[in-house]
C-alpha cells in the first residue's frame, strides 16, 4: 500500500509547530512516549461494545483486561468507589449524567459561562442548554470569585435537579462543601467537573472533590496529562436521580444508570486503544515524579500571573491557585480585543486563546480576555525562571501587536528558548 506521504508531511508540520512554540492554552499538554505508544497500537482495530465481562462482541479478553486495569487506577488515584473510563471526551461524560439524572426540561445550576463555566454546563447551543433548561450563577465583580450567596439563592429560588461546579476559566479553589451543603439542602445532585484542575487532585494539591460531591467528571488530558477523554467518578455517598439518598456505599444503582447512559445511551463501541492510553496516564499520575511536576505547574502559574500584574495587566481574581488564569486587556489595553491580541501572539509562535472576562463589555467573538495556562510549558521542562521572561515577550507582542518587525523579532527569540527543549521532559 502507498504511503500516505500528503498526510504524514502535515503532522510532521504540527510537531514542528509544537516543538518551536511556547504552548500556553490552558486545556493543551503534551503526552509520553508511552501514552502516545498506546494510543497508536493494534488494540485501535478491537470492537468492544459493553463492559468488561459484558461485551457484545467476541475477542475481548484481552481488552477486557486493559479497560479494568485503567478502571482500577482511576480508583487508586482519587480514592474513588465507582469509574468509568469509555467517555470519548469530557463533554460526552457531562452528557452521560445528564442524560442518568435528569429528564427533559429539568432545570440544573451552572457557572456562567461568560463567567469562565464550561460549553456543556448550559450554552444554549450545547445539548446541555438545547435538552435541559439551564440556571447559572456568577462570580463577584469585585474580586472575579465565585458568588456563593447567589449560587445559594438560585438554588433555593428554583430548585435545580443538579448543581455544578466546574470551570473552563477559573483560577481559584472551589468551595465543595459549601456547594454540597446548599444541594442537600434542596435534594439535588452535586455534580463536579474537575476537568482542568484534574492533575492538580491527583497529586494532592487542590481538594479532592470527590470528599463532597455525588458524581465528578473528567478530561483525561489538560493537567492530567494523558489522552483526549473522558471519565466519570463517584464516591461512596450519593442520591438516585429522583431524590431519595441511597444508603451510604450502596451505589449499584446509579453507577448502573451512568454505564447504560455512556453505552448504549450517549455512545457506541469504546475507543480501547485510548482507554489503554488512559491506563498508562493513569499509572504516571500514581508516581512521586508527577507530584514534582504539578508543584512546577502551580509555581510557574502563580509566578506567570504576578508577572502580568507587575506589567500593569489585570488577572481575575488577582491571581491563581491552580494551573491557569484570566487576562483582562481593557486595564493596560482597553482598545485591543482577545481576538486580535490571540492572533498577534500565535504570529510570534506563543500559543493561547481568546477569552470572556466577566462583565465582558465585548463579544464571545471579539472577547476582552486572553486565557493562559501551564501544564504544557511545564512539561517541556520550564520552570518560575523562565516565566518572567515569558510574559516580556507576551508583553511586547501586546504593545506592537500590528508590528510586523515586533512579531518576527519575539518569535525568532522564541524559537531559540524552545528549540532544545523536548516536548516531554518529565
Amino acid at each position: 500500500m502507498q504511503h500516505d506521504d500528503l498526510l504524514f508531511n502535515l503532522i510532521s508540520q504540527e510537531r514542528d509547530r509544537q516543538r518551536r512554540g511556547i504552548e500556553l492554552i490552558a486545556s493543551e499538554n503534551f503526552v509520553s512516549e508511552d501514552v502516545m505508544s498506546a494510543m497508536g497500537s493494534v488494540l485501535t482495530n478491537k470492537y468492544a461494545e459493553g463492559y468488561p465481562g459484558k461485551r457484545y462482541y467476541g475477542g475481548c479478553e484481552v481488552v477486557d483486561k486493559v479497560e479494568e486495569l485503567a478502571r482500577q487506577r482511576l480508583k487508586q488515584l482519587y480514592g474513588a468507589e465507582y469509574v468509568n473510563v469509555q467517555p470519548h471526551s469530557g463533554a460526552q461524560a457531562n452528557m452521560a449524567v445528564f442524560m442518568a439524572c435528569l429528564k427533559a426540561g429539568d432545570k440544573f445550576l451552572g457557572l456562567n459561562l461568560s463567567h469562565g463555566g464550561h460549553l456543556s454546563h448550559g450554552s444554549p447551543v450545547n445539548f446541555s442548554g438545547i435538552m435541559f433548561h439551564a440556571l447559572e450563577y456568577n462570580v463577584r465583580e469585585e474580586d472575579g470569585r465565585v458568588d456563593y450567596e447567589q449560587l445559594q439563592e438560585r438554588a433555593l429560588a428554583e430548585r435545580p435537579k443538579i448543581i455544578i461546579a466546574g470551570a473552563s476559566a477559573y483560577s481559584r479553589e472551589w468551595d465543595y462543601a459549601r456547594i454540597r451543603r446548599v444541594a442537600d439542602e434542596i435534594g439535588a445532585i452535586f455534580m463536579v467537573d474537575m476537568a482542568h484542575p484534574a492533575g492538580l487532585i491527583a497529586a494532592g494539591l487542590l481538594d479532592n472533590p470527590l470528599k463532597y460531591a455525588h458524581i465528578v467528571t473528567s478530561t483525561t488530558h489538560k493537567t492530567l496529562r494523558g489522552p483526549r477523554g473522558g471519565v466519570i467518578l463517584m464516591g461512596k455517598d450519593f442520591p438516585n436521580p429522583w431524590g431519595k439518598t441511597t444508603p451510604k456505599g450502596e451505589i449499584k444503582m446509579m453507577s448502573s444508570l451512568l454505564d447504560s447512559a455512556v453505552f448504549p445511551g450517549t455512545q457506541g463501541g469504546p475507543l480501547e486503544h485510548v482507554i489503554a492510553a488512559k491506563a498508562v496516564a493513569f499509572g504516571e499520575a500514581l508516581q512521586p515524579q508527577f507530584k514534582l511536576y504539578q508543584e512546577q505547574v502551580k509555581k510557574n502559574a502563580a509566578t506567570m500571573a504576578q508577572a502580568f500584574i507587575d506589567k500593569g495587566y489585570k488577572i481575575i481574581s488577582g491571581g491563581t491557585d491552580n494551573h491557569c488564569m484570566l487576562l483582562d486587556l481593557r486595564t493596560k489595553l482597553p482598545e485591543l480585543t482577545g481576538k486580535e491580541a490571540e492572533k498577534a501572539l500565535v504570529a510570534a509562535d506563543i500559543t493561547t486563546n481568546k477569552n470572556m472576562v466577566p462583565f465582558d463589555s465585548r463579544s464571545p467573538f471579539q472577547t476582552s480576555g486572553l486565557r493562559f495556562g501551564t501544564p504544557a510549558i511545564t512539561t517541556r521542562g520550564l520552570t518560575e525562571n523562565d516565566m518572567t521572561l515569558i510574559v516580556e515577550l507576551i508583553d511586547r507582542v501586546l504593545l506592537s501587536h500590528n508590528s510586523d518587525a515586533v512579531i518576527a523579532q519575539v518569535k525568532a527569540e522564541v524559537n531559540r528558548m524552545m528549540q532544545d527543549r523536548p516536548l516531554f521532559a518529565w
